[in-house]
């Protein structure tokens, strides 16, 4: 049976995996994320290792922005990340020669959106959107028939403009680029950089829960008005926060005032595959692509 190499490449570590065309992982490491030379040597050595000498292809689902135009000389790069280190770096080359074989990449949030929608909460529907937030907040769209979504790059959905929430009107944000965009008002450094805490670690009663999930269902009313996905899954260590996910319905509900088809409680999900999501993801961009 054909094996797969699978990289789930993150901003603190890089998870690797092994896996066949039934997602059978049959091998699991992680690899610290220090400097693009020395992670992508430690991966390469790992899948040496494991005897991963002829695979049948090799799927990548990564932090970025990522450059994904076929057609550009630095497809396959890293392109402006504040990543030290890391702008510019090459994720496909050094598997391509390596393995002599294809190499499928894109956004993890786009991995995560193909596995979810293929093998996990989007079962049965055409359309799903994906947000992971966390340390940043990204998202990916799978429309009918399975596509991603892409236009010029990868959706940016962490960089969106925000209605300040009443209570909250004062915090700059802590997004490098833009501020107070999505990502800079309910990613997870942002909630410490103003409360001193994560949103798992302040009490069930402290107002930043409302507030996060303020923004999120004001996005969520903002994604259902442009794509009007039929499962909106939402990933991410924020999401950890105890309530948080009927907090963020009732907010979209009040936000959408029953204007879209997605009735949010229904609609707005927990991701289905677990801990195996992102090497899924891997799996599911390579399967799309090879």
């Amino acid at each position: 049976m054909a094996q797969f190499g699978l990289i789930e490449a993150g901003g603190t570590k890089f998870v690797l995996g092994i896996a066949d065309e039934t997602r059978a992982i049959s091998a699991r490491h992680q690899v610290p994320t220090t400097t693009p030379q020395e992670t992508l040597e430690a991966c390469l050595a790992w899948f040496r290792a494991q005897g991963l000498h002829e695979p049948q292809a090799i799927g990548i689902a990564s932090f970025g922005p990522l450059d994904l135009n076929r057609a550009s000389p630095t497809w396959g790069h890293i392109t402006r990340t504040p990543k030290p280190h890391w702008s510019g770096a090459d994720l496909v080359t050094p598997f391509a020669q390596a393995f002599n074989c294809p190499v499928a990449i894109d956004t993890d949030v786009n991995g995560a959106a193909l596995s979810e929608h293929r093998w996990g909460a989007g079962i049965e529907h055409d359309s799903l959107l994906y947000l992971t937030i966390g340390t940043g907040v990204g998202g990916g769209f799978v429309g009918a028939g399975g596509a991603l979504l892409h236009g010029l790059s990868h959706p940016e959905m962490g960089h969106i403009r925000m209605k300040r929430h009443p209570q909250d009107s004062t915090y700059a944000g802590y997004c490098s680029f833009h501020g107070d965009c999505f990502e800079g008002l309910v990613a997870g450094p942002a909630i410490k950089d103003r409360w001193g805490a994560s949103l798992s670690e302040l009490p069930a009663d402290h107002p930043a829960s409302t507030i996060i999930a303020w923004y999120i269902g004001q996005a969520i009313c903002s994604f259902q008005a442009i794509m009007d996905p039929a499962r909106i899954v939402l990933g991410g260590g924020v999401m950890h926060a105890p309530g948080i996910l009927d907090k963020i319905r009732a907010a979209a509900s009040e936000l959408g005032a029953g204007y879209f088809v997605g009735n949010p409680q229904e609609v707005v999900v927990r991701p289905a595959l677990g801990d195996n999501a992102g090497l899924l993801g891997a799996l599911a961009l390579v399967l799309k692509k090879v």
